[in-house]
Formats: structure tokens, C-alpha cells, sequence
């Protein structure tokens, strides 16, 4: 299963959830069937996000989306304080 892994300073943590939420829906039309947000304990001004997909070609195009609609709009991503960075991961199996 491919996570779309996203890290990146942000200005508030109100004002970017409330961002985040507004876009459930697209995370969903997008075929996200999981998804974690997390912070260190040590930052409140930075923010982790890990969104699941089913296939590659989800988290790929979800990627896309993000980063030209959602990113790439100050109205859109009102929390943002930097550039994300974002990744897909694959799981790795240990053989543990």
C-alpha cells in the first residue's frame, strides 16, 4: 500500500486543520482509504501527514493535485509557513 508521506512548517495549527478539513472530500474522490497527522512534541509549528492509497497511481495523482491546486494557492493552504516536502513510501518487509 503506498502512503503519501508530507511534512512542513506551519503557521497555526487551527488554521491548518481547518484547511485540511475543507478538502476531505478530494481525499476521498482521490481514493485516500487511510490517513495520519502528527506532530513533534518539541514543534508545534511543524506538521506530518501520511495519506493511504490503494495504488501508486492514486498517491501519484493525489501529489499532483496537491501540489499545484492546493500548495501552490495561499487561499487554499492558509496554514502552509514553507514548502512541503512529500514523498510516496512503500512498505519495506523485514521478514520479521
Amino acid at each position: 500500500m503506498p502512503t503519501l508521506h508530507i511534512e512542513h512548517p506551519i503557521t497555526e495549527l487551527a488554521t491548518w486543520v481547518e484547511a485540511f478539513n475543507r478538502f476531505s472530500e478530494a481525499r476521498t474522490n482521490a481514493g485516500v482509504s487511510g490517513h495520519r497527522v502528527s506532530q513533534p512534541t518539541d514543534d508545534d509549528k511543524y506538521i506530518y501527514v501520511d495519506l493511504d492509497f490503494d495504488s501508486m497511481e492514486e498517491a501519484t495523482s493525489f501529489k499532483g493535485f496537491l501540489e499545484a491546486v492546493v500548495w501552490a494557492s495561499p487561499e487554499n493552504s492558509p496554514g502552509l509557513a514553507g514548502t512541503p516536502k512529500a514523498r510516496i513510501l512503500t512498505e519495506v518487509d523485514t521478514g520479521a
